[in-house]
Parts: structure tokens; C-alpha cells; sequence
């Protein structure tokens, strides 16, 4: 299995993306490349090879399970596991997500000193991406 490297997220919130830049690569000291849209994260996602996805679930136009299916639909991303960033954390919600084909539902607002981490332990969970 091989370390957690490249993450792309998705948010349409500047604030919120550039909070994410900043935990993941500033604190995390992972290469990421966030996008502002369903639609631009799924023109270059295969340049930059992502290995996790993190997508925010409520979005204009494309929302994160439209996303997180576009993404996935792309041979090279086919197996990369998808987490999904959301302010609705109850049960029915979480679970509709799961089933979707996520691998783990994080709350928003979340620790940004923490978030690389808790990428990595999920990466670590799901096999380095080596599961469907």
C-alpha cells in the first residue's frame, strides 16, 4: 500500500477551500489541488491523479454525489476512495452517502490541524484505494 500523497477537494465556498489548502498541504504536507466546481474538478483530475477525494455534498449545478460519480467514472479514479465534507452529519444522510459509494462522511466545521490526519487514517482503512 502506498503512502496518501495527492488529494483533490471540492468546495464552493473560497473560505472553506482555502482552509482545506491550508490543512492539507501547509499542516498536512500533502499536494492537493481544490476546485471551486463539480464540473472543473472533473476537466483536470486525471492531469493531477488524486488518489482520495474530498468532496462538499451541497453544491450549485454538480452537487458532491454528482461529483464524487463523475470523478469515479474515469478509469484512473475508478477506485479512489471519495469522503465526503457536510455541515448534515445525522444518520439517514450519512448513510444515503455511504451508500452512494463513499467511504467515510466528515462534518463540517472540522480541525484543520487534524484533517491530513484523519485523510490518512482513512486512506490506511480502505487499503491505500486498492478497494471499490
Amino acid at each position: 500500500m502506498s503512502e496518501l500523497e495527492r488529494v483533490l477537494f471540492v468546495d464552493d465556498d473560497p473560505a472553506i477551500r482555502d482552509l482545506i489548502d491550508v490543512a492539507l498541504s501547509t499542516v498536512g504536507g500533502l499536494s492537493v489541488r481544490g476546485f471551486s466546481s463539480g464540473e472543473e474538478a472533473v476537466a483536470a483530475a486525471e492531469a493531477f491523479g488524486p488518489q482520495l477525494l474530498l468532496l462538499d455534498v451541497m453544491m450549485p449545478d454538480m452537487d458532491g454525489p454528482m461529483t464524487m460519480s463523475a470523478l469515479k467514472s474515469l478509469d484512473s479514479l475508478a477506485s479512489a476512495p471519495a469522503v465526503f465534507l457536510t455541515a448534515k452529519v445525522h444518520g439517514k444522510e450519512v448513510d444515503r452517502l455511504i451508500g452512494l459509494g463513499a467511504v467515510k462522511v466528515l462534518s463540517k466545521p472540522f480541525d484543520p490541524m487534524t484533517l491530513a490526519d484523519e485523510l490518512r487514517a482513512i486512506w490506511s482503512e480502505t487499503g491505500g484505494g486498492t478497494a471499490g
